[in-house]
């Protein structure tokens, strides 16, 4: 079993195997372009898994761990290319949702 990566290690991974080709990243809007395409991509896999439309014979195989790990990696590309710590992004964000919703959803008893 590997051990987890830190979101920081994550970055840092996928900074240096981007910035190890002249191109570098790609403009924002191509790579929420790509995003999209990715995000695509998984609902059609979590619709083959879990819903009513499934593949056709002639439709390439994938996994959902296969395609939201393309998802992931594109995100981390954007947010590297745009200067955004995933982490601090995350933390602000869950901040925001234990504030805002804290009363909103029903609570599971604690034992």
């Amino acid at each position: 079993m590997s051990e987890l990566k830190t979101m920081k290690a994550m970055q840092d991974e996928v900074d240096a195997y981007i910035s190890s080709f002249k191109e570098g990243y790609f403009p924002p809007m191509e790579l929420i372009a790509r995003l999209t395409e990715e995000l695509g991509e998984l609902s059609r896999e979590v619709q083959h898994v879990h819903g009513m439309k499934k593949k056709k014979s002639s439709e390439m195989p994938s996994t959902l761990t296969e395609e939201t790990g393309d998802l992931l990696f594109v995100l981390i590309c954007f947010a590297n290319a745009q200067g955004i710590e995933l982490t601090e992004a995350l933390d602000a964000v869950l901040n925001k949702f234990k504030t805002r919703d804290a009363d909103r959803w029903t609570k599971k008893e604690e034992i």
